[in-house]
């Protein structure tokens, strides 16, 4: 078929489905690797396939050297580390749409956040987190948001690292007890910093404590090729975590933003460097604010320089804003369910969405079968090609988790391991003041102490302490001066 017939290097997707309902092994799909990193969309309804569609495009970029991020929520991409076995209904498929099938196991990673659930713990500090994906994670309105933002300002200034909950919530309270602070930029309420503890108080009792600290995670892990030349498929456990949608789709949007700034420009290549997979995509867009939807929008559109590839998997194109999607150059859609009014005005949408073709679009994305997808992608020339019925090839990996004793022996046996498996606790905002408090003179006893006067925890003692007002006030260090942040909030320090 005219526009999928590349030259170069590729990933194969299927066979073009005709009339009659038959694949033609002669018409095969295909998206150019050099294509990839204009980014893509894999929709569909519950039980359509998607899964096996990540599972197919990821075996096949790495083993043309291609690495592969992917975040498994549900736990069944795991079999990516393991061969396939062969079945009946595998083999049939292969034949039918001319595929060469045999065992395959890809070089896999298993992280997961803050080593909650099976997989290398990765973790990042509060610092390198930044304002804007926290505020999105706690729910923060934009006044709250913009609060948060002058906090981060306070301490990136001042010298005040914040590795994890506790440097935020003693720098939180410094600013409620010394106003004077932040004069001349603004100021922050006892509402609204109240606001703030509480949803912070919230968010580390659900477990979050995990994910913030160190050693903090690496970006360039994602990009390790093996000696071989086999691109490494980094799969993010999310199963422990799953009900937790707000927490993992940002942290995710961290990692990419991490990408877009640690990595050069490189321009056009003949392959991405990294073929970065949001799962359950809407979730990242829900309750989003217009300053976080820019910042998406702009992130996907300039790390197409950086040699990286997005794809977004979801239900439908609608839980994709129309910004974000106008970026997305492939798309495999698979079937889509019209059985309420909403799911037909959803059906529409979509079918808007495509370049104009032959198909009844309608009608025919609510007869897909497992599998199927109606394809389009950009050619070797970047023009985009036509609308293809496609059936979709088998996956050669296990089509099912792989076992736990796969799983743990290949955490056991990873360099990744030894770097992050054990948490770091050094020096940050909450060691300095507990180290005031240790150079302060000894408190009076009780019986001297005004019957008056109220109750302080230690850590509200040193806050209004003149010795910690004055250290504050000198503590505009060099790491405090260096750390400018990004679009996205993320704190750069020329660290790596």
């Amino acid at each position: 078929m005219k526009g999928y017939d590349v030259q170069g290097p590729a990933l194969e997707l299927g066979a073009l489905v005709g009339e009659d309902g038959a694949a033609d092994p002669a018409e095969q799909i295909r998206i150019a690797l050099g294509m990839l990193n204009r980014h893509g969309l894999v929709a569909g309804a519950t039980g359509t396939g998607k899964t096996k569609t990540l599972q197919l495009m990821a075996e096949q970029l790495a083993a043309q050297g291609v690495p592969v991020f992917l975040a498994d929520i549900k736990g069944d991409l795991s079999g990516l580390a393991s061969p396939g076995t062969p079945s009946e209904r595998a083999v049939g498929r292969a034949a039918e749409v001319g595929q060469a099938w045999h065992p395959l196991a890809c070089p896999a990673e298993f992280l997961s956040l803050g080593g909650l659930g099976s997989g290398v713990p990765i973790r990042t500090t509060m610092t390198a987190f930044g304002p804007t994906l926290l505020a999105k994670v706690l729910g923060l309105n934009e006044t709250q948001e913009s609060s948060l933002g002058l906090i981060f300002y306070f301490a990136d200034k001042n010298g005040l690292p914040l590795l994890d909950f506790k440097d935020l919530i003693a720098v939180i309270r410094y600013l409620t007890t010394t106003p004077d602070a932040l004069r001349g930029i603004g100021g922050l309420s006892a509402a609204t910093a109240g606001v703030i503890l509480r949803a912070l108080t919230n968010f580390e009792a659900q477990g979050a404590e995990a994910f913030f600290g160190e050693p903090e995670f690496d970006v360039c892990d994602l990009l390790r090729v093996t000696p071989d030349g086999r691109g490494m498929v980094s799969v993010l456990e999310l199963p422990a975590v799953q009900d937790r949608p707000q927490l993992f789709s940002t942290f995710l949007m961290w990692l990419l933003a991490e990408l877009f700034e640690v990595l050069p420009e490189v321009g056009d290549v003949d392959k991405p460097k990294l073929v970065f997979v949001f799962d359950e995509a809407h979730l990242l867009f829900d309750g989003a604010s217009k300053a976080f939807l820019k910042s998406i929008t702009q992130t996907v559109r300039l790390i197409r320089s950086k040699g990286v590839g997005v794809f977004f998997v979801t239900q439908t194109p609608n839980d994709v804003p129309a910004d974000v999607l106008a970026q997305l150059g492939a798309r495999v859609q698979h079937a889509q369910r019209a059985f309420t009014p909403q799911d037909a005005k959803a059906l529409k949408a979509t079918v808007s969405t495509f370049p104009e073709s032959s198909y009844d679009l309608e009608r025919l994305l609510t007869e897909l079968g497992i599998g199927e997808a109606v394809v389009t992608v950009l050619s070797e020339t970047g023009a985009p090609t036509p609308v293809a019925w496609t059936r979709l090839r088998a996956p050669q990996t296990l089509m099912a988790p792989s076992s736990p004793e796969v799983i743990q022996g290949i955490i056991a046996a990873s360099p990744l391991q030894r770097k992050y498996g054990t948490a770091v606790d050094r020096q940050s905002a909450y060691e300095i003041l507990a180290a005031r408090l240790a150079a302060q003179p000894e408190a009076p006893r009780e019986a001297d102490r005004p019957r008056e006067q109220p109750e302080q925890s230690v850590l509200e003692g040193v806050l209004e302490s003149k010795e910690f007002r004055s250290m504050v006030r000198s503590a505009a260090s060099t790491l405090g001066r260096e750390i400018t942040r990004s679009i996205f909030g993320t704190a750069r320090r020329g660290r790596r």
